[in-house]
């Protein structure tokens, strides 16, 4: 795995070229291995939100979806998720280290949005996340993902 973190290689942009030399930082550590499994318990939790999503028809709450019958929606819904999930996948494994991290923290930013995004559809009547289960895949993701990002920038800073 350690062979994974030895190819990073300095961004060329001022600003970013300061925080990709602290990157090394995050890809050299003892804990980066770590940081990647807390990183990928966020994206798990977020892949077992989906499958209750399918459950719990969360197109019905969706634009475009929504108005499509239910089993057009459901097909949909379904396939619209194999690029959502396969790209920051791809990303998030990464040989280069600035993509992985870059990539997770793109993720744990929609993370913490999807928790808003639940929040703000609470009171829809169409709503159905209410359950323990939903609840706990919904807000873990985003607990994860908050935590994830914290500690990515605090250890990618001098």
């Amino acid at each position: 795995m350690t062979a994974l973190y030895n190819n990073w290689v300095p961004l060329k942009t001022p600003p970013l070229a300061a925080l990709g030399a602290r990157m090394q930082r995050v890809t050299d550590t003892k804990n980066a291995k770590y940081l990647d499994l807390l990183f990928f318990t966020g994206f798990a939790f977020l892949a077992c939100h989906e499958l209750d999503a399918v459950a719990q028809a969360e197109w019905r709450l969706l634009p475009f979806l929504n108005r499509l019958s239910d089993p057009d929606a459901y097909r949909w819904f379904v396939m619209l998720h194999v690029p959502l999930f396969a790209l920051p996948l791809w990303g998030a494994a990464s040989r280069t280290p600035r993509i992985r991290l870059w990539t997770q923290l793109g993720v744990d930013v929609f993370l913490v949005i999807h928790v808003g995004l639940h929040m703000a559809f609470h009171s829809n009547p169409l709503y159905t996340f209410h359950s323990t289960l939903s609840e706990l895949c919904i807000f873990g993701a985003g607990a994860v993902g908050f935590v994830h990002f914290i500690l990515a920038i605090r250890l990618s800073l001098p």
